[in-house]
C-alpha cells in the first residue's frame, strides 16, 4: 500500500527487453530511502518489486511483465525519463494522500489547460470510459502516483489543480498543453462500494 506522496523523482537508467517483459533500472538520484531486495516501490503509480541486492546510491532493478508493459506507461519508458517515487508505507507511516494500491487500472492523456484564474496551474485528464463512473468532484484519484483532488468531473474525464508543491516535487510539473500519457489509479474505497452496489443489483 502507498499513500500516493510521492517521495522522490528518479530517472530511467537503462530499460532492456528480457523473456518476462522488460528489466527496468532506475538511478533513484541521492534518494535519501535505501530499498532492499524484495521492497515494494511504486514507479509512477505502478508497484514493482526490487529484484537485485542495492546499495545506498545505486540504481534499483526491477522486473516488469509483459502485462505491466501493456497497461501501463512503463512500456514506453526510455533512458533519461523521470519517474515518481514512492516506497511501500508502513505502520507509523502518515496517511498524508490517501490509499493507493499501485495497481493502476487504465492510462490517461494529461494536458494543462488554460484558465480564467491568475497563476492556477490547471490539468485536463482523458481517461478510459470505463473508469469515468468512479469519478466524483472532490474525490481522490492517483495520477502517475501523485494523490489529487478531482477539481472537476468533464466528459472527457476529469480536471485537476495543482499546488507549486506537486509541481516541483512530481513529474507532474512537466505536463504542458501537448497531451502526454499518465497511469490512473481510481480509489479503491469506491471502486468496492460500485462493484459491491452493482452486485446487489
Amino acid at each position: 500500500m502507498f499513500t500516493g506522496l510521492v517521495q522522490h523523482v528518479g530517472r530511467v537508467a537503462s530499460i532492456r527487453p528480457s523473456p518476462a517483459g522488460a528489466t527496468l533500472v532506475i538511478d533513484p538520484m541521492g534518494w535519501d530511502h535505501h530499498p532492499a531486495q524484495g521492497d515494494s516501490i511504486a514507479i509512477s503509480g505502478c508497484c514493482l518489486t526490487v529484484a537485485a541486492p542495492t546499495e545506498p546510491g545505486r540504481v534499483l532493478g526491477f522486473d516488469v511483465i509483459h502485462q505491466t508493459l501493456r497497461l501501463t506507461t512503463l512500456g514506453g519508458l526510455k533512458p533519461g525519463d523521470r519517474v515518481n517515487l514512492e516506497h511501500a508505507a508502513t505502520p507509523t507511516t502518515l496517511l498524508g494522500g490517501h490509499i493507493v494500491q499501485g495497481h493502476v487500472d487504465g492510462v490517461g492523456q494529461a494536458r494543462r489547460v488554460e484558465t480564467e484564474t491568475p497563476g492556477e496551474w490547471r490539468v485536463r485528464i482523458e481517461c478510459p470510459l470505463a473508469l469515468r463512473r468512479y469519478l466524483s468532484p472532490r474525490g481522490s484519484v492517483a495520477v502517475d502516483g501523485v494523490s489529487l483532488t478531482i477539481a472537476a468531473v468533464v466528459e472527457v474525464g476529469f480536471e485537476v489543480a495543482l499546488i507549486p508543491t506537486t509541481l516541483q516535487r512530481t513529474t507532474l510539473g512537466g505536463i504542458g498543453p501537448t497531451p502526454r500519457p499518465v497511469n490512473l489509479e481510481v480509489d479503491a474505497l469506491v471502486k468496492a462500494v460500485v462493484y459491491a452496489m452493482e452486485q446487489r443489483g
